[in-house]
């Protein structure tokens, strides 16, 4: 079975390295701006808890009124984001990102876009999903927060 979080909310720039830390894989970002390196750094952060399954900052950099659309099409929130990352016995691949593109929409938006292939072990056996996503982060209260989050699968 395919968790959750590989097929519906994957939003990832990052793999989980074999000793167990995420690592940065993103070769071809398309910049859009000269101060993206900030927005990047948010977004790093973002997919690194992700493919670590740490709650604790996932609940923290999702908003609670989250709109996750999933890659079937329908539409989820912040529990079903961060439970379907969080499912005890998942693991996951590194990831490598292609065609990452990140666009800033104002001085407290921005959003990143990259096609990735996830793979990894769920529920004892292995999966890969291939996807294009986009995330959409939103300055509150002084801290960036996944507010709208979108997946399509794509072909391999």
């Amino acid at each position: 079975m395919i968790p959750l979080a590989a097929v519906a909310s994957v939003t990832l720039a990052c793999g989980a390295a074999l000793s167990g830390e995420p690592v940065i894989a993103t070769p071809e970002t398309v910049p859009t701006s000269p101060r993206h390196a900030d927005l990047l750094a948010v977004a790093d952060a973002f997919d690194r808890a992700q493919l670590a399954q740490d709650r604790a900052t996932l609940e923290r950099m999702v908003d609670d009124g989250l709109i996750f659309i999933q890659s079937n099409g329908e539409r989820a929130g912040k529990k079903a984001f961060i439970d379907g990352w969080t499912s005890p016995g998942d693991s996951y691949d590194p990831v490598k990102l292609t065609d990452r593109v990140v666009v800033r929409l104002g001085p407290d938006a921005f959003m990143v876009s990259a096609s990735a292939t996830l793979s990894g072990t769920s529920g004892g056996k292995r999966f890969s999903s291939s996807f294009r996503f986009t995330d959409t982060f939103r300055r509150i209260g002084g801290e960036w927060r996944a507010v709208h989050i979108q997946v399509t699968r794509t072909a391999a």
